[in-house]
């Protein structure tokens, strides 16, 4: 699909700091940095702990703490609801509880969240107090079922909430009514490390910690928080970009848990040049094929190991899970691409602009990668669904920048308040789920709902980049600055570069990627590698390709001990051969 390219802007003040490279300079202002301070990432800094409901929770938690009473905590199946399932599970017992295990919902049995139904299966565990984490913000029915079994309730969550709230005994959300928390861009995992935070500061004013049981240091937990906040891409404020780099320094002096140390070395990455896209891109997945294919329980034991070799069979099962999950993904994707070439036929047709895509035999719990890779080919939200059984569908929605997916489906929900049976997420992403026989007229809803909301030009698919760079700066320094000035990530994004190049050699390595050799000056007199992942095999290599235009990032390439610059191709335009 062809791009456009445009340019971040600048912010014209006073310097960041004197210490600062220009470049650097530059890349902060375009990501909206205006004071120095910002680029400090020190945990004094975080956002005080003034979460609406917090006090609440913590009262019930300590008392909990100080009964010995058993305290169940109900997770969800990605990875930020399997870090903070074992971020509450291990803080808990850190601070003295013995009697604290989790549950997570089978996505296959029971679907998200506190239902009525896993409320039953909970209650054979007998729990005096059920703390849900990255979900329960809309378990209305799930947390009335609890409470008529006696159960305490404790909601952390950071789903945007609906106009009911459930009757839980407290709820930690910075997206609730009410809460004037400032950051309201935490992940789940960061919502319960506050809440613990704030419990162990309970506990200790009231005489808790002595020499039978040490207080704990939260900063341990910090791995946790980074990995669940990078995976599930929420905007990486100020306020999350500290979170995230007191992890990543965690991670990278040694001190992350084996469960973490173990993945991290199946996926081949050091731990100490590790930075946040490794936490989204190697680690992220691999926890989420326990969810997606299996158990995330398996995800989450990983998590809480202390054995060194027991958290390495785990992250070789995790690592087993994802191969199955990239070869059911692949074959999805192949019958995906099928049936979008028929809905694109005929003079005149277009495709919808809320394209929503359905096969019986699809996986559950794949939907939502594969809706993520055709929203990002055909630059348009959509939504994959898959069969739920008892005549029902689930759906797992990706949008694109201008349309916040949640809000669209809320819409959809007031026009025709009997289409949709359940639904919740973000602005980039959301599931649903709706009788099987009413599909098409989702369909039509849907569509029709995001063209109210979209122009035409918002379907363009822009790359925005910071500019280009000299030859002189396509070098290992500059490379390496790039890499420490993190940690980029959603809404923070890894600078992006575009220029034009010659093209000196040019080949495929590992079937589908296009390692080239490129200069800026046509007589190749400072060369640089570069890589473009997973190419169209129908167009490259390209044996007419003498100039290309790229965005692309700038990497440090380690093989056999020895670092180079590389850039990491992330769009490809070929020059025509007579072009000057």
């Amino acid at each position: 699909m062809q791009k456009t390219i445009r340019r971040r802007e600048s912010i014209a003040s006073e310097p960041l700091s004197a210490d600062l490279p220009p470049l650097l300079e530059r890349i902060y202002r375009c990501r909206g940095v205006g004071r120095a301070e910002e680029l400090e990432h020190r945990l004094a800094h975080l956002h005080k702990p003034e979460l609406k409901g917090l006090a609440a929770a913590v009262e019930l938690l300590a008392d909990a703490v100080e009964a010995g009473a058993n305290i169940l905590i109900l997770g969800d199946f990605d990875a930020d609801g399997a870090t903070s399932c074992a971020l509450a599970v291990s803080a808990l017992r850190a601070m003295g509880l013995q009697s604290v295990d989790f549950l997570v919902p089978n996505r296959f049995e029971y679907g998200y969240g506190l239902t009525p139904e896993i409320v039953q299966v909970a209650s054979a565990m007998a729990p005096d107090v059920i703390v849900t984490v990255d979900n329960g913000i809309s378990s209305i029915e799930g947390v009335r079922a609890a409470k008529a079994l006696g159960i305490a309730v404790v909601v952390t969550d950071h789903h945007l909430p609906a106009e009911q709230l459930p009757e839980a005994d407290a709820i930690v959300n910075p997206n609730q009514p009410g809460c004037e928390f400032p950051s309201k861009n935490l992940a789940g995992v960061g919502v319960i490390f506050y809440v613990m935070n704030a419990l162990r500061a309970e506990l200790r004013a009231r005489d808790w910690f002595g020499p039978h049981l040490p207080e704990p240091k939260m900063a341990n937990f910090l791995d946790l928080v980074a990995l669940g906040t990078v995976a599930d891409v929420v905007p990486l404020d100020y306020n999350n970009r500290i979170l995230v780099a007191q992890g990543l320094k965690r991670i990278r002096a040694g001190m992350a848990r084996p469960g973490i140390l173990a993945m991290l070395e199946i996926a081949g990455r050091k731990p100490y040049r590790i930075v946040a896209s490794d936490l989204g891109f190697a680690l992220g997945p691999r926890l989420n094929a326990a969810g997606r294919l299996d158990d995330m329980s398996l995800g989450i034991q990983c998590l809480l190991c202390d054995s060194e070799s027991l958290a390495r069979e785990m992250a070789l099962a995790l690592d087993d899970l994802n191969q199955d999950r990239k070869s059911i993904e692949s074959g999805m994707q192949q019958e995906a691409l099928t049936m979008l070439e028929k809905l694109d036929v005929g003079e005149g047709d277009e495709l919808p602009w809320g394209l929503c895509l359905y096969d019986p035999g699809w996986h559950q719990g794949v939907i939502g990668i594969l809706a993520s890779r055709i929203k990002d080919r055909l630059h348009r939200p959509v939504i994959v669904f898959a069969d739920a059984g008892n005549g029902q569908v689930k759906g797992s929605a990706r949008s694109i920048a201008g349309l916040h997916i949640r809000d669209a489906l809320d819409a959809v929900a007031a026009r025709h308040p009997d289409l949709l049976q359940k639904f919740g997420g973000h602005a980039m992403a959301a599931g649903m789920s709706l009788d099987s026989h009413r599909l098409d007229d989702f369909k039509q809803a849907f569509d029709a709902e995001v063209r109210r909301q979209l122009k035409i030009d918002d379907l363009e698919a822009v790359l925005v980049t910071d500019g280009g760079l000299a030859p002189n700066e396509l070098c290992l320094p500059v490379a390496e600055q790039l890499r420490d000035g993190g940690p980029w990530g959603q809404h923070f994004p890894e600078p992006m570069f575009d220029g034009e190049f010659f093209v000196l050699q040019q080949k495929l390595v590992g079937e589908k990627h296009l390692k080239m050799t490129l200069s800026q000056d046509p007589k190749g007199q400072q060369v640089v590698d570069a890589i473009a992942f997973n190419v169209d095999l129908t167009q490259w290599p390209n044996p007419q390709a003498q100039r290309v235009r790229l965005a692309y990032r700038l990497d440090v390439n380690e093989f056999r001990g020895r670092a180079s610059v590389q850039l990491i191709v992330e769009y490809l335009e070929c020059f025509s051969p007579n072009a000057a």
